[in-house]
């Protein structure tokens, strides 16, 4: 087996050592976190991703309901002065190569079905094409990359979500969902609607009873108790929420205590929660305009009604990953680090990016990097390192761990992997002066989610907490964590904007 000099791909030319090239690919919680956490002296740091900011995902639903303002949660991440950003896609990595290949995107449309069609992206262009079918291509070239693309909304093939519901995960979902609910209060309050339009326009059904479909709900509630109940008081005995789940009892990662606290919470507030019951369809209303109408599979032949169907269950894997993960690589054609974790060697047999079977993420091991496996006709057993390559947040799993899909997650393997190549550890087990890397550990900080008129729960390992003192810690949380100076300062002054003079309920 040929060893092979890895100084050799960390030259220029004239054979000086260069500044290694980071590429990272996306800007949520795990690419902008990393991002942000990585020396700038010792690498020179490309970012590419489809929107050219990162999202505070845990308050979009306080901005769909106009509790926020959607700047408020938002982040530049040109901001964050890197050598190069690129808003775009990444369409294909040629491991073999070192380079990535990204389709151009400037467009606004990041909805769910721009982003069901597209992959996440990496960064500086050297060269510009035009593929068929496809925007303006380039290749990028890397010494290390970072994978943080991220996962979308899984809609279990049920007809008709991909559609007509929607998803709750960038700030252009959020807005199309608070101009759809004021749209629905005006369509409703028409003379010429019918009581039966009326009702169904102002049923708001949110599929998923995780911590996105509880705060949506919750926040829906206060928006429509304090704020449009003062509007349209003729209207609001129309107005229904309900939650649907396939589980036996929403916010599944909470105990049973906790759980059964926000379903009575719920139930006293008149949001009606549905579990055990299961989505069939979605499809328009041809009798009433602007209307869905839900088959669900416990109700038979009979449909329900809707204004609007809010879809926050489940995720599925970007196509970039699935991509990557359905490659095979010929024997030789890559760099793969030996058995015994110390040189690099070419692969003797044929190898493939080791996928999870149950979530479809890539898989790393305990120090994020990702893992191949013996493809095809191979004869060999066991996995190995693909060197220089690092996948973070939703689109990764490290065997065994059993760590959820969460931003919680995504932001501390940020911030461990960012210290790791700050410290030259990253590469090998053992890294620069014989130095130990220590493996990925998970710190559970407590999840909270917010139920409406000033309550909520929150759970960690330490205490339990449900009601105003939740609340409070539920907010002062969300503040803490904002990514810049600015928003920690204009989070508070919307909030209490809302509170002092209610929410903004013009469209625009």
């Amino acid at each position: 087996m040929a060893s092979v000099d890895v100084n050799s791909l960390r030259q220029d030319k004239d054979g000086t050592k260069k500044k290694e090239r980071v590429v990272i690919l996306g800007s949520g919680w795990a690419g902008y976190g990393f991002a942000r956490m990585l020396d700038p002296v010792r690498y020179e740091r490309v970012m590419v991703s489809p929107r050219s900011y990162f999202v505070f995902t845990p308050l979009l639903a306080g901005t769909a309901v106009g509790t926020l303002e959607f700047r408020a949660t938002l982040e530049s991440v040109r901001r964050l002065g890197l050598d190069h950003f690129h808003q775009g896609w990444a369409d294909e990595v040629d491991f073999v190569r070192k380079t990535i290949r990204v389709e151009a995107n400037t467009s606004d449309d990041l909805g769910p079905a721009a982003a069901a069609a597209a992959a996440n992206t990496t960064a500086g262009p050297t060269r510009a094409t035009t593929g068929e079918g496809k925007g303006t291509m380039f290749d990028v070239p890397y010494d290390k990359l970072v994978i943080a693309v991220g996962a979308y909304s899984q809609t279990f093939g049920i007809k008709g979500v991909r559609e007509h519901a929607s998803f709750l995960r960038d700030v252009g979902d959020a807005r199309r969902i608070r101009m759809k609910v004021l749209q629905n209060f005006e369509r409703a309050a028409l003379p010429t609607t019918s009581e039966a339009d009326r009702a169904k326009l102002l049923h708001f059904a949110i599929v998923g009873g995780g911590p996105t479909g509880i705060e949506f709900a919750a926040e829906l509630h206060d928006l429509v108790r304090e704020d449009l109940a003062r509007t349209y008081p003729d209207l609001i005995r129309h107005v229904g929420i309900t939650v649907y789940d396939v589980a036996p009892k929403v916010l599944p990662m909470f105990d049973k205590t906790l759980a059964t606290y926000a379903m009575e919470t719920f139930r006293r507030e008149g949001i009606a929660v549905k579990t055990e019951h299961h989505l069939q369809q979605i499809r328009p209303d041809e009798d009433c305009q602007g209307c869905l109408r839900l088959k669900i599979q416990e109700y038979g032949d009979e449909e329900v009604g809707a204004g609007i169907v809010v879809w926050s269950t489940g995720l599925m894997q970007n196509p970039l990953v699935s991509k990557l993960c359905s490659k095979e690589f010929a024997p030789g054609e890559l760099v793969l680090t030996s058995s015994g974790g110390g040189e690099l060697n070419r692969n003797e047999d044929s190898v493939m990016i080791q996928k999870d079977d149950r979530t479809g993420s890539i898989v790393t091991d305990a120090h994020l990097r990702v893992q191949v496996v013996p493809g095809g006709e191979s004869k060999a057993i066991g996995s190995t390192t693909l060197p220089e390559v690092y996948t973070i947040g939703d689109c990764a799993v490290i065997p065994g761990s059993g760590l959820p899909a969460t931003a919680q997650v995504a932001s501390q393997q940020a911030t461990y992997l960012a210290k790791q190549m700050n410290k030259g550890l990253d590469t090998l087990p053992s890294g620069d002066n014989g130095r130990t890397a220590r493996p990925f550990k998970f710190r559970n900080w407590g999840t909270m989610t917010y139920l409406g008129s000033w309550t909520a729960i929150h759970q960690s390992s330490a205490d339990e907490l449900k009601g105003w003192a939740a609340w409070v810690l539920w907010r002062t949380a969300y503040l803490t964590k904002s990514m810049s100076v600015r928003n920690k300062i204009m989070v508070p002054v919307y909030w209490f904007i809302s509170w002092l003079f209610g929410r903004d309920i013009s469209r625009f």
